[in-house]
């Protein structure tokens, strides 16, 4: 079997770059955001935009009646608007149909779906990018079939990421007419915007003629197969074990703010002219959902995601529940989710036992007794390999996308996330989680106070880097 080159490979060997040119002193920190959060949690009145503009007062009050179950959840989710409005710097967008994408294999059919059905151009952003499978057809012999079909086909991929993708696969997707263009090369003197090793592009975006999106944390990996021969397929000394993940497909007005994404990181990368220069989506069929995208960079002063999610877990008013395949908490995460706990918020976290980066999981255990004595609830998966990141909070408000709870994703890469307003997506999250959690183990304060010394050694050690991680 090939030997695999996992992220946490990946991220110790950033980390010991960062230390060897910067010194940890020396690395990028990540900013407090209490002075943002607090201006939003004074926000009142939200603004969406709709297909013909800012929606009036009284249509943003019929939207919020037909985004919530419950009559009472309705000043809920307009207080969850108007603190969503307070921190974008992109507009909430009405009229959007979202459908939840459980797990790899459902993603990847999702994938070829529109693939397949592309008529114009297909645009394709993955951190790994691997010539996966699905149903017994290759990614690389379907994007060359639509590319000789007359579609425009773009693909940005990561360098680090991608590491370990054969170069003939990217050369055969060339030779056919496909676009590839490779973000911030390992090898400098091939660098585009300026050498920075650390600076990845972690998103995970397809978007398919402008109308169809496809977003959240499944990587173009053969990690998602059975009997997977990829770089990130296996956990070094563990048995195979099955990638737990989400995305969520968009169609809507929403999808031109992914575009927007795409083309911004195709011009910042230099790459060729694009086939179809047009960006704009083709008219969607209406739906009911309000969205905002989010494209996060080391380019902000403020990271865009990271003072949203925070800012709604200090307004949360009933729940927060959250997936996390990397937890890695900051200060202000962790001081978000106790003091929601503690003033009586039901918090539950779904954390994964194993990882392919074991100092994220001693990092994690390291904090597990500051959250269960705040009255943070923790379950740890079992039996697989948890990658998915998800926040629903309230009932009402729901996020999708590639941001771990870590400092990588706040410091260093470029990431991408989908928050949804309203009912129906945020029942589908929490049905889901609450599956995973009848699988998932409960972790138990006064048990986990009794872990052994050489356990908590390990926990001190992992936080010297978790600055890095």
């Amino acid at each position: 079997m090939k030997d695999a080159r996992h992220e946490a490979r990946r991220r110790a060997a950033l980390s010991a770059v960062c230390v060897v040119l910067a010194g940890v002193a020396g690395c990028a920190s990540v900013p407090r955001v209490s002075p943002i959060v607090g201006q939003a949690a004074s926000a009142e009145r939200p603004q969406i935009v709709g297909s013909r503009g800012p929606l009036s007062g009284v249509q943003v009050k019929t939207l919020i009646s037909r985004l919530t179950v419950e009559p009472g959840d309705n000043a809920v989710l307009r207080r969850h608007l108007a603190i969503e409005q307070a921190v974008a710097e992109s507009p909430l967008v009405a009229g959007q149909t979202t459908h939840l994408l459980r797990d790899g294999p459902a993603t990847f059919r999702a994938m070829f779906a529109a693939i397949r059905a592309a008529k114009n151009s297909l645009n394709l952003e993955y951190f790994i990018f691997e010539d996966v499978e699905s149903d017994g057809v290759h990614l690389g012999d379907l994007l060359v079939a639509k590319r000789q079909e007359g579609v425009a086909v773009n693909v940005i991929y990561d360098s680090y990421g991608s590491g370990d993708t054969p170069k003939a696969f990217f050369d055969r997707l060339r030779e056919a007419g496909v676009n590839v263009v490779e973000f911030n090369p390992i090898n400098p003197l091939k660098a585009k915007k300026g050498y920075s090793l650390n600076d990845r592009d972690h998103r995970k975006i397809l978007v398919a003629d402008g109308a169809t999106a496809i977003v959240g944390g499944v990587n173009l990996s053969t990690t998602y197969q059975p009997n997977s021969m990829g770089k990130s397929g296996n956990i070094d000394g563990q048995p195979a074990a099955h990638w737990r993940d989400t995305d969520l497909e968009i169609t809507g007005p929403a999808v031109e703010q992914l575009q927007a994404l795409f083309a911004d990181h195709w011009r910042e990368q230099h790459g060729p002219p694009l086939d179809n220069p047009t960006l704009s989506p083709s008219p969607p069929t209406p739906g009911g959902a309000v969205v905002r995208i989010i494209g996060s960079s080391p380019d902000h002063a403020v990271p865009r995601y990271y003072v949203t999610v925070i800012s709604q877990i200090r307004s949360a008013e009933k729940s927060v529940t959250a997936s996390a395949a990397y937890f890695v908490p900051t200060a202000d995460e962790m001081e978000a989710l106790t003091g929601a706990a503690r003033r009586g918020v039901d918090v539950r976290l779904l954390l994964p036992d194993r990882s392919d980066s074991p100092l994220s999981i001693a990092v994690g255990h390291s904090h597990y007794a500051a959250l269960l004595k705040a009255g943070v609830k923790i379950y740890e998966t079992h039996d697989l390999v948890l990658h998915s990141k998800t926040v629903v909070i309230d009932g009402v408000w729901s996020v999708v996308g590639s941001s771990n709870f870590d400092h990588r994703s706040v410091i260093f890469n470029d990431e991408v996330d989908a928050v949804v307003l309203g009912s129906d997506t945020a029942e589908e999250l929490e049905a889901m989680f609450a599956d995973d959690q009848r699988a998932a183990r409960a972790v138990d304060l006064s048990a986990w106070n009794r872990r052994s010394l050489a356990a908590r050694i390990k926990e001190r050690y992992a936080r010297v880097w978790q600055k890095l991680l």
